[in-house]
């Protein structure tokens, strides 16, 4: 599971915890995708870190309360999305494995996708779906065969491609050129060579899974709530504390938070350990605590 990155695109969240570690509608997103895995019968999980190293294991642990064994490979300087599972093959230590992003949710049904690459010569199979926002990601291009031709940027060269949801299956061999411990990226890199090289290696597996992006503060909110049940509230992390007196509607509020009497909260995410004064008014704001002070960032919806 590729979970060492930055996240830059979702600060200042990210400058509390690292992505997977964001509570998604009460779960941490990275214990959401790991129950996902193990539904379906994968329980031996390599988890990489770099960012924020211990709010992941803070969430996840061992991986035994979800059905799960987790250890972990250490980055200490972020290696990418093929120089990370290069680093982790030896304790990974099987030819075929799947590598899932950390930061994106799925129901993905495994068994159809593991069938269509057994069946292939592939490398890579990448789990895809039409992208229907081509200005906004960039594609996977295919041809009849379902071979990967291509990876073009988005704009009007993505039109007619496909968008890759962050599930694929590989075999170790695709890594087997990389240096351990030295950065490299599969698409824009790696595959990119093998699609030169050796055409067929990489291999789309087209789908209609669900997708749901956190990729920046505004994705993760419509993310959270599309997760809630009924369109409710997201229930409030461990040990919040809110006044009786106070309102708070269509909020996050993550771990350790206080609401004080009469303060309002009204479509704001509220990180660890914030104190919001008796009285005060935010409305479509992060709130991140500064010292014994509060940093108000606007959300944009």
């Amino acid at each position: 599971m590729l979970t060492a990155g930055l996240g830059t695109r979702l600060r200042p969240l990210t400058d509390v915890r690292a992505k997977p570690a964001l509570p998604v509608a009460g779960e941490p997103l990275i214990r959401r995708i790991i129950a996902w895995l193990a539904a379906q019968g994968v329980s031996d999980l390599v988890l990489n870190l770099h960012h924020r190293p211990e709010t992941i294991a803070a969430v996840v642990g061992d991986g035994a309360d979800l059905g799960a064994r987790v250890r972990y490979s250490w980055e200490p300087r972020v290696l990418g999305s093929a120089g990370g599972p290069r680093l982790a093959l030896p304790l990974i230590a099987v030819d075929t494995f799947l590598i899932v992003n950390g930061d994106t949710l799925t129901d993905l049904p495994l068994a159809p996708m593991l069938d269509a690459h057994a069946a292939s010569s592939a490398l890579v199979t990448l789990a895809l779906v039409p992208n229907l926002e081509f200005d906004r990601y960039g594609g996977v291009a295919l041809d009849d065969q379902m071979r990967v031709t291509g990876f073009p940027r988005r704009g009007p060269a993505a039109r007619g491609s496909h968008h890759f949801i962050g599930v694929q299956i590989v075999q170790a061999s695709a890594f087997a050129a990389l240096i351990p411990g030295e950065p490299a990226a599969s698409i824009g890199g790696v595959y990119d060579a093998l699609i030169a090289t050796r055409p067929g290696a990489v291999r789309g597996f087209v789908c209609d899974a669900n997708f749901w992006d956190v990729g920046t503060p505004a994705d993760y909110w419509r993310t959270s709530q599309a997760l809630l049940a009924a369109g409710g509230d997201a229930p409030p992390g461990r040990n919040a504390r809110i006044d009786p007196s106070a309102r708070v509607t269509q909020s996050i509020l993550w771990d350790d938070v206080e609401v004080g009497a009469g303060a309002t909260l009204d479509e704001c995410i509220v990180t660890d350990g914030v104190r919001v004064p008796a009285g005060a008014a935010h409305r479509r704001s992060i709130l991140i605590a500064r010292d014994d002070n509060i940093a108000a960032t606007p959300l944009d919806l």
